[in-house]
Parts: C-alpha cells; sequence; structure tokens
C-alpha cells in the first residue's frame, strides 16, 4: 500500500504524546480529539494520503476540494508534552489499510522519542446512557492505579467483543514497542453522534495533560441527547454475541 506524506513543518518535538481520534461509534473520539485540539490552537504537522482510504474528497464553502486523507496537529508544550492528535473523517477502509496507516504514523513519531499512545472512542452498549463512564484498556496493567485517578474505570471484560479499528491497532503496537498505551472510550448507545460521551472524554484528557477545557459550546447538543433519553427516543439495538460491541 502507497502513503503518501506532505508535511506542512516539521517541529522538534519535545517528549510527545500520540492522541488518536479518528471516527468510530458515536463518533466519541473524533468529537472529543478535534474538540481539544482545537481548544489548544495546534498546528497541522502533516497528511498523510493513502489508497486504503476512500477515494473521495470533501468540498468547503468554496468548493474546493480536501482529498479524504489522516492528518497530524501538534499542540506543543502541555502538561510537559508536546501532543500530537491523529485526525480525519475516515478510518482505513480494510484491516490491512488500518495497520498499516497506523504503523505509518508511528513509524513518523518514533525518532522523536514517542513516549505514550492514547487512543479515543466509544464504547457501544446498545442501550440508553444517562451517564456515560469512561472505560480503559491498557498496554500494561501498571498504568491502571495512574489513570483511575484521571477518572478512567477499568471493567474486566468490557468491551466484551474486545476493540477493533486504529484504536486497538496503535494500542497494540504500542505495547510492542514497550510505549504506554491507553485506549479510553466513552460509554454510549452507539445509535447517535454522542457529545455527552465525548465531553466525558474530554475531561478526562484534561486530568491527564493539567489543562480544563471550557465545554459550554457542546451544552445544547448534550440538552438534545438528554431529551432523547428522556422521551425514551433512543432504541435499544441488540447484537449478536459474536459482533464487536466497540469499533475505533
Amino acid at each position: 500500500m502507497a502513503n503518501i506524506i506532505t508535511y506542512d513543518s516539521k517541529p522538534e518535538l519535545h517528549d510527545p504524546v500520540l492522541i488518536e481520534g479518528l471516527p468510530g461509534v458515536g463518533n466519541v473520539g473524533k468529537i472529543a480529539a478535534d474538540f481539544v485540539s482545537g481548544k489548544l490552537n495546534a498546528r497541522r504537522m502533516a497528511r498523510i494520503l493513502s489508497e486504503d482510504l476512500p477515494p473521495q474528497v470533501i468540498l468547503d464553502d468554496e468548493c474546493v476540494v480536501r482529498m479524504a486523507c489522516h492528518e497530524l496537529w501538534v499542540a506543543e508544550d502541555i502538561g510537559g508534552h508536546d501532543l500530537v492528535f491523529l485526525l480525519g473523517d475516515y478510518q482505513g477502509t480494510t484491516p490491512q489499510g488500518q495497520f498499516l496507516l497506523s504503523q505509518c504514523v508511528v513509524d513518523m513519531l518514533l525518532p522523536h522519542g514517542l513516549s505514550m499512545i492514547v487512543t479515543l472512542g466509544g464504547y457501544g452498549t446498545g442501550t440508553v446512557v444517562t451517564d456515560p463512564r469512561v472505560l480503559g484498556a491498557v498496554s500494561d496493567a501498571k498504568m491502571k492505579s495512574r489513570m483511575e485517578t484521571y477518572g478512567v474505570q477499568f471493567s474486566p471484560g468490557e468491551p466484551r467483543g474486545g476493540i477493533v479499528g486504529a484504536a486497538a491497532v496503535l494500542v497494540g503496537l504500542g505495547q510492542n514497542l514497550g510505549i504506554e498505551s491507553i485506549c479510553i472510550m466513552g460509554e454510549t448507545s452507539g445509535v447517535i453522534v454522542d457529545h455527552k460521551s465525548a465531553r466525558c472524554v474530554i475531561e478526562v484528557l484534561g486530568r491527564m495533560f493539567g489543562t480544563e477545557f471550557d465545554t459550554s459550546e457542546m451544552q445544547e447538543f448534550i440538552d438534545n441527547i438528554d431529551q432523547l433519553n428522556s422521551q425514551s427516543q433512543v432504541q435499544a439495538v441488540e447484537a449478536p454475541p459474536e459482533d464487536l460491541s466497540y469499533i475505533g
């Protein structure tokens, strides 16, 4: 598979942490990563084009096209780290593509001393979630007590079907390389775009990196979710036991 990497800049990164927020269940990870990177005034570092991303361009308000890609955005000196956000509108379209795209990103950051990998996503329950938990899965059990102080919960057997997509591959690659890695999952019904769950994930990230984020602009979306829940308009979705309840 061919990847084409175009750099906007090549900053000297200090103790970088990779934070992945690609689309997935409830778009929880994408909402959280897009929001936090914006609040931190992150600057785009690079674009990655790949034959395993959809052959599609997106038009802006001026009808200028933007090819489907992954992007790396950098926020400098946040809690003693440079945060590198992996953002995009799509995940790889095949398992091989997801693996190779994830490997490409890790390879780009390893020369800079990549110190930690954090992947974000939604844990789809298929039922109404009024008070979302933030669940975690780590590369090393020694991380758990520290992550619990940030508000991450660890519940054996959840997510039931494991984790798939870029969120899983990056944590697995990090473990193989001896890099601390964690997947942070906001609990969500999985049938709506869930800003309420994303806010819970944002709060965890704020505690991790010593930064408080003003999420008031998300309140209208959250109120709509609460209204849907109170009216029981979110229908339960029961997946067969063999299905994965969490994707990306």
